[in-house]
């Protein structure tokens, strides 16, 4: 009698046979977000959008690592080669979007006048990005394509394996390698650790959102971030993406390089002591200046 109840308790505490299937549909629901977004009309919007996806699925195979088999890797690595092979696509039109954004809040004509002198310069750099990539690869075909073979393979790795205490521990591993990226940053300032925590904290979100997708409920992360922090961390990666175009490739010319510098860099400095100063207040683990 004791061993069939304990029998029975073990076969209540088997995880739902469908969570690895459901992860595995979402997935390759995003992959097919992808697909699409790459063949939409509107070229930049449509690579953006199949940036994310991508991200989003490929958060996913991080979850399952070491249990999906050796596929996961394989799959994880094409997608993360394809996301990179759009990065140029994506940080020209983006390029275009900070400009627009600073435009809106700039005061003064003389700095008005450099951001339109950079804005048209960062116009015609997109296009001749976007033609390249279209001459290189029309339509996007064989982005699509490899896409195509991504999601079909999706379904061959062991998706019976990964637990919802499993998944739960992997998205805890994830914020904290988040919180580490965090204190790096308080304790470097670097531009590469800034990256990297901002990379660390919207994998973390990503798996939060598609374990929410599938029914499993996650714990917060005890230090979410508030809109301020999250409006700020944007903020900062428009100052930074503005300076990372104004080295020796830059689309702009000479003079205006030198009148973004001189703009950006102190306002990025503003911008991540005062990230820094927030998160400081509200969790008491970073030092402030």
């Amino acid at each position: 009698m004791g061993s069939g109840k304990a029998n029975d308790k073990a076969v209540r505490a088997a995880p739902p046979p469908a969570t690895g299937a459901a992860l595995c549909a979402y997935a390759r629901g995003e992959l097919d977000l992808a697909h699409a977004a790459l063949g939409d009309a509107d070229l930049h919007e449509g690579v953006h959008h199949a940036r994310k996806a991508i991200r989003r699925a490929r958060a996913v195979l991080a979850m399952g690592d070491g249990l999906l088999g050796p596929g996961a890797g394989m799959i994880d690595r094409e997608l993360r080669a394809l996301n990179d092979g759009l990065s140029t696509l994506r940080d020209a039109h983006a390029l275009v979007e900070v400009i627009d954004r600073l435009l809106k809040r700039e005061r003064r004509d003389d700095m008005r006048e450099v951001l339109q002198l950079a804005r048209d310069a960062a116009i015609v750099s997109r296009t001749q990005v976007a033609d390249a990539a279209m001459r290189s690869d029309p339509g996007l075909g064989s982005r699509r394509a490899m896409l195509d073979v991504l999601r079909a393979a999706l379904p061959a790795l062991d998706w019976a394996r990964p637990t919802p205490a499993g998944l739960r521990m992997a998205v805890a591993d994830s914020d904290l390698r988040s919180h580490e990226a965090r204190l790096r940053v308080c304790d470097t300032g670097e531009d590469e650790d800034w990256h990297r925590w901002r990379r660390r904290i919207r994998r973390a979100a990503h798996q939060r959102r598609a374990l929410a997708a599938v029914g499993l409920r996650v714990p917060d992360d005890s230090e979410r971030f508030d809109s301020r922090t999250t409006h700020r961390l944007g903020a900062a990666q428009d100052l930074s993406l503005l300076l990372d175009h104004c080295r020796r490739d830059s689309p702009f010319s000479k003079d205006v390089k030198t009148a973004l510098r001189d703009r950006a860099r102190p306002a990025l400095q503003r911008a991540r002591r005062a990230i820094a100063r927030h998160v400081a207040e509200r969790r008491d683990a970073c030092p402030t200046d």
